[in-house]
């Protein structure tokens, strides 16, 4: 058959048709078992070279996109067919039921807890809370700390920040002094959807972006309006605390769900769920990317069951083998998705901004409960932003720490699959982000390998707080976002020698 694909220029012939082609299958266009023409015949239509063509195969046949039978040919997979189709006017009935209003603010949390307010005490979950979220913070004491979700602060261009920064304020100064939109600049909202539609395949306009103060707010505000006391959201377990200490904080039961190597088993999923939260492209804490198969499954299911799922694309933007699969999101016809990312794992944690993309359906609702929470964001950051990404300064960033980042994975990976391979297993596959899972080994004595980490001077941290049930097996994280390649050859040399010898 003779595909309608087009090539412009000479400039990423690959990219070019692998997005055609993988928009004409996820579109229905391109049906379950039609049979493509071979990586020759299409490269003589197209007038690219064999190879171009071989590489687009092999990316949609290792996405799963495309199946091949010997002797028979490529044909599309017809895991697509069961993808919800698109129905803009009936959102689900999560939905439908948040754009009745801010329902966090309603009074079943006033049912709830109205004995305790008379006496003038918080809420008794709030009361149960630790002071401050279990966020990661390394121990400078340490002569090397693995702690997570930390970046390297020291290889970003403040210089060039510092400029943008200027630029922002005589902007700001010369401004009306008035309220802002509360879903952020629209400069920015445009860079991020220009982004995201280039280097994460999620097609939004810019006034379907609403900018956050981080992912963590992204998250607070759709719990605010999705959720009442007793909702069900199941959770990945192992997963991301402070998420799920989101969804408690309005009162729902949150239920985890446990993953296996081709990420969240959407068989597990309670069917009384009303929000499903997932980490697809790169499992926190363990790394595997959720199946083309599961991604499927999850978005048929969530139709099944009236249910939204929250996409958390977290530290999509540094991948070093392969390809990644495209998000959640952008196989979503039915407005069942609410993506959301941040800048926390790009820039620094300190700059507080994030971003999400719900269903249209849902944006009235949280513009209202984002008014009432913070009214907006900070106005100054937002400008600066919108400018250093606009002007190539995002990009050149993060192609500079994808090297840097890439060769501290390399070099854990190289002491965890050598000399620490009889303690220490790493969960694979793990090809993305500023993290690494390892398991510890069988019959490795779990005691000896702590106490050997504090005779080496090297901070450890175990997966077990990232489980709501008791995990079957034990395991360690090690970030490597803010430590340098030779910290962590030195802690790993220092670590085995301290090991106890078989």
């Amino acid at each position: 058959m003779d595909l309608h694909v087009t090539v412009s220029g000479q400039r990423d012939l690959a990219g070019q048709i692998y997005r055609q082609l993988r928009e004409r299958i996820v579109e229905g266009r391109l049906a379950g078992g039609t049979r493509l023409p071979s990586t020759r015949e299409l490269a003589q239509q197209l007038g690219v070279s064999r190879k171009t063509t071989l590489d687009v195969f092999e990316r949609l046949l290792a996405e799963g996109y495309l199946i091949a039978r010997r002797g028979s040919g490529t044909f599309v997979a017809d895991t697509l067919e069961r993808l919800p189709a698109r129905s803009p006017g009936h959102p689900n009935a999560q939905i439908r039921a948040a754009q009745e209003g801010c329902r966090a603010l309603s009074d079943g949390h006033d049912r709830r807890d109205r004995h305790d307010q008379r006496d003038g005490n918080a809420p008794p979950w709030w009361q149960t809370q630790p002071e401050a979220l279990a966020l990661p913070r390394p121990d400078p004491r340490l002569a090397c700390d693995f702690a997570g979700g930390v970046t390297d602060k020291s290889r970003f261009p403040f210089d060039v920040w510092r400029r943008c920064i200027t630029d922002a304020l005589r902007v700001q100064a010369r401004g009306t002094g008035a309220y802002r939109d509360p879903a952020g600049e629209e400069k920015l909202r445009l860079a991020v959807s220009r982004y995201l539609a280039f280097n994460r395949a999620v097609a939004s306009n810019w006034d379907d972006v609403i900018v956050t103060q981080g992912a963590q707010q992204a998250l607070a505000l759709l719990a605010r309006v999705l959720l009442r006391p007793g909702d069900i959201v199941a959770v990945e377990d192992p997963g991301y605390p402070p998420a799920r200490e989101a969804f408690a904080s309005c009162g729902a039961n949150v239920v985890p769900v446990p993953v296996d190597d081709d990420g969240l088993i959407v068989d597990k999923l309670p069917k009384r769920a009303r929000v499903i939260y997932v980490t697809p492209s790169h499992q926190f804490p363990l790394g595997m990317p959720l199946s083309l198969a599961r991604r499927v499954a999850l978005l048929e299911w969530a139709q099944t069951h009236g249910a939204l799922v929250i996409e958390d694309d977290y530290d999509c933007e540094f991948r070093f083998e392969g390809r990644s699969l495209e998000p959640l999101k952008s196989l979503d016809n039915a407005g069942l998705v609410a993506y959301v990312g941040t800048f926390s794992k790009t820039m620094f944690p300190e700059l507080r901004v994030g971003y999400m993309v719900p269903p249209a359906a849902l944006k009235g609702a949280l513009m209202r409960s984002r008014q009432t929470a913070d009214c907006h964001g900070c106005v100054l950051t937002q400008t600066a932003l919108a400018d250093f990404m606009l002007n190539g300064h995002f990009a050149r960033h993060l192609r500079r720490m994808h090297q840097t980042y890439a060769a501290r994975r390399e070099t854990l990976l190289k002491h965890l699959r050598g000399p620490l391979a009889a303690w220490l297993e790493p969960v694979m596959p793990n090809t993305a982000g500023l993290h690494l899972a390892a398991r510890l080994a069988a019959g490795a004595d779990e005691t000896a390998l702590l106490a050997a980490a504090r005779a080496a001077s090297v901070g450890l941290h175990a997966l077990a707080p990232f489980h709501l049930e008791t995990p079957l097996q034990q395991g360690f994280l090690f970030g490597y976002g803010a430590v340098e390649v030779e910290q962590i050859d030195a802690a790993l040399t220092s670590l085995a020698a301290h090991l106890p010898r078989a």
